[in-house]
Parts: structure tokens; sequence; C-alpha cells
């Protein structure tokens, strides 16, 4: 369910992405009347001709701001999903089993050198 969540919300920030609108930016003067010029600041700016600056506008409307959007968009989904899917289950080794149970008992052990028997001590685990 969190993966269909996740790739659910990746495609919802793509799509909206790419249907944003590009708008464009004007710069006019918005505080009162614009300044008058005088010998004290020079002459003003020269008027731009639309005519003759024609390859001065960036904004030729060729799809590159949407395509850098999509770009944009892809790769962070990408690192997105890379990111979603480093929280998957982990195997890792089990903890080790409990150390067994062990005691010592007392036994009766046949003796190697007279033929006799006598009594050890013999660690017994469980």
């Amino acid at each position: 369910m969190k993966k269909f969540a996740l790739s659910v919300l990746s495609i919802a920030i793509l799509t909206s992405a790419a249907m944003a609108p590009a708008g464009t930016a004007m710069a006019q003067w918005r505080d009162g009347p614009p300044p008058r010029w005088d010998d004290r600041r020079g002459p003003p700016p020269p008027r731009w001709d639309r005519d003759r600056d024609r390859h001065h506008r960036h904004h030729d409307n060729t799809g590159k701001v949407i395509a850098g959007g999509l770009a944009a968009g892809i790769v962070g989904g990408l690192i997105g999903g890379a990111l979603a899917n480093s929280g998957g289950p982990r195997y890792v080794e089990p903890p080790p089993p409990p150390p067994p149970r062990c005691w010592f008992e007392d036994q009766r052990v046949r003796n190697a050198y007279d033929g006799g028997w006598h009594m050890e001590s013999i660690r017994v685990c469980r």
C-alpha cells in the first residue's frame, strides 16, 4: 500500500509540473510616475525597439521550460523512488540460539590402569 501511495504521489507531482503554465516576467514602474531624467543622472536609456532587438528576447516558446520541468520531475521521481524502496524488508541473520544448559554429574568411570572403578565429575549439557 505504501508503494502504491508513493507512486500515485509521484505521478501527481510529475503531471502538475508538466501542466503548470510558464509565466513571463514584465518589468514595469509601479511606484508612481516614472523618474524624470535630469543632468545629474545622465541621459535616459535608449528605447527598446522590438523589431531591431528580436534576437534578444528570451521567451521563444519552444517548450524548453516544459522539457526542463519534465526532466526535473523524472529525476526527482527516480530519487524519491530509490529512497522509498530503501525501507523494504531487510534480511538479517537470526540471533544465535541460547547457550545450552550444562551441569556436572558424578559418574562411575572404569579405571584404565588397574581395571577398577572410580568417581569423576562429568559435564552434561542439554
